[in-house]
């Protein structure tokens, strides 16, 4: 799908539903109170979590779904060891602010041919790569 596309949903599987205030130094909540967090600065010393680390939390734990769907089609069973160690820096140049990121995927009993495979179909099916494709700079690495 290319940058300039957009799709329009035939059916919606779920929405997440949250309410910020205060920014980078708030509080955020979700609509069924299952989150609920103190937001701070990156690299502060307050506690809290920031975007970028619930950025790379989401997109970690959607990878691994689409992973999952890659292997299954090929029928191949993943270790419940399978992790991705997911980096998302803020970044700036001049006075703009931009994101970049790196997806760390450790294929336990997988073969590094199959494993190539696997992380190319699903950087390609998982959503929130779609999202972030042609947008940001996105290195995946095998491990």
């Amino acid at each position: 799908m290319e940058n300039n596309q957009t799709l329009s949903a035939e059916k919606v599987l779920y929405t997440g539903k949250t309410h910020t205030t205060g920014g980078r130094e708030g509080f955020s909540k979700s609509s069924d109170n299952n989150l609920n967090i103190k937001l701070s600065t990156p690299g502060g010393n307050e506690s809290g979590t920031n975007p970028e680390q619930l950025f790379a939390a989401g997109w970690s734990a959607c990878f691994i779904g689409a992973l999952g769907i890659a292997a299954r089609k090929r029928k191949i069973r993943l270790s419940p060891e399978t992790a991705v160690d997911a980096e998302v820096d803020l970044c700036m140049n001049d006075d703009a602010y931009f994101l970049q990121a790196r997806l760390n995927v450790t294929l336990p009993g997988i073969d590094n041919e199959t494993a190539k495979l696997l992380t190319e179909e699903a950087h390609q099916t998982c959503p929130y790569s779609k999202m972030s494709r042609g947008n940001i700079n996105v290195e995946i690495n095998i491990m």
